[in-house]
């Protein structure tokens, strides 16, 4: 009995992936197939010049997963977090932590202990401390002036992308990614892996600078992966208590940067993607194409009503021109093309096409590519019949 009903919970959870459209949450932890992917939605991002906002999140996520895994690492080897990092201990059962459960210690207000999911999914409204005070969570969409510049700009991270480069950040940003795991996970490795994003994202004049709002921007990192704390430095206590803060240093961030993704980016995304399978580029070739052969159509149609052309039967290889001229400029509308969806490929980059894996995507752009035919049959139809009809008159 117990068999049959773990069946129909996953029958029902299959189905109800089927029948709607992913979730951010689902995108971000590769649960969904092309064309509504995480590769996809960072080819939209990148179209929009926004890339450097999900990689912001992603390394993020790359630097909680190390935190835990060092965490495991601890656990595993006999010892408990406050026999080998105290300062953390205490900095997680005074004001919390993501990592509460795993460390022992009190879990934030609003967050889960994700650490059997492959690709941990972000919740909004986990405090998060840094180095210059308790972060508060703002609203996406809050206004604050530069200190650099006199003009306001938005604290978006979609509404601006900045490209400065300087020597430290470019040092920076050939740091690795990910830390080989031939050794034992070290605090040290967890402050190189933070030092890098501060520097990557943070950094004023970074080259893939994040814009935040003022609450949530980390003017400096105190710490240095390459001159951990002595204790026979007199700023011993502060470094240590600097350092207890590097696991939770940029979830407050995260947090904020996925909210302004999932109400700005993904919704444009989803209608994208799920309900065409054209690129802008694409799809303005389409218009192009359309408008030159439509030009073409009218142009022989005019000719033979013009010049009495007979038999009169000739006009209804009118419907070719016309064909392609509609087919273009419908799908430029609606940024789909049928045949493509027919053939079961959505455009990756301009030009180039996957398959479509999705179940309830594949539904979608089905149902609209037969109304697209539609459209395109009833128009050529009607200009085909029209050019027909209208009796000949030789000038």
């Amino acid at each position: 009995m117990e068999e049959k009903n773990q069946l129909d919970y996953i029958e029902t959870g299959k189905e109800d992936l089927r029948n709607r459209l992913p979730s951010f949450d689902e995108v971000l932890s590769r649960k969904t197939r092309p064309p509504v992917d995480l590769f996809m939605f960072y080819l939209f991002l990148q179209r929009e010049g926004a890339e450097d906002v999900l990689d912001f999140w992603l390394d993020i996520q790359q630097h909680e997963n190390l935190c835990r895994a060092y965490f495991k690492d601890v656990r595993k080897s006999g010892r408990t977090i406050r026999e080998d990092w105290p300062q953390y201990w205490d900095f997680a059962r005074r004001r919390g932590s993501i990592y509460g459960a795993v460390v022992g210690g009190k879990q934030s207000a609003n967050s889960e202990d994700r650490l059997s999911a492959p690709s941990p999914s972000p919740r909004p409204h986990t405090p998060s401390i840094t180095f210059d005070q308790q972060q508060q969570q703002p609203q996406p969409r809050v206004q604050y002036q530069s200190q650099d510049q006199p003009t306001p700009r938005s604290s978006t991270p979609f509404s601006q992308i900045a490209r400065r480069a300087s020597a430290m950040v470019k040092r920076a940003s050939r740091a690795p990614t990910i830390i080989p795991r031939d050794a034992a996970i070290t605090r040290a490795d967890l402050v190189a892996s933070a030092e890098r994003i501060f520097a990557r994202y943070l950094l004023q004049g970074a080259e893939k600078e994040v814009y935040l709002p003022p609450a949530l921007r980390i003017h400096a990192f105190p710490l240095n992966s390459a001159d951990m704390p002595n204790p026979n430095n007199s700023d011993y206590d502060v470094q240590m208590s600097a350092l207890a803060q590097i696991p939770d240093m940029f979830h407050a961030q995260k947090e904020y940067v996925f909210r302004a993704m999932e109400q700005d980016a993904f919704p444009r995304f989803l209608r994208a993607k799920a309900f065409g399978n054209l690129t802008p580029v694409s799809a303005l070739v389409r218009l192009c194409a359309g408008l030159l052969v439509l030009w073409v159509g009218l142009a022989t149609a005019f000719s033979l009503v013009f010049l009495d052309v007979k038999p009169k039967s000739k006009r209804f290889f009118l419907f070719i021109p016309f064909t392609f001229a509609i087919l273009f400029l419908i799908s430029h509308q609606y940024e789909l093309d049928p045949i493509l969806v027919f053939l079961g490929q959505s455009e990756t980059t301009p030009f180039r096409t996957l398959r479509i894996r999705e179940p309830y995507v594949k539904k979608l752009l089905l149902g609209r590519a037969i109304w697209v035919t539609f459209l395109v049959t009833v128009c050529v139809t009607a200009l085909t019949l029209l050019f027909w009809a209208v009796p000949g008159h030789r000038l």
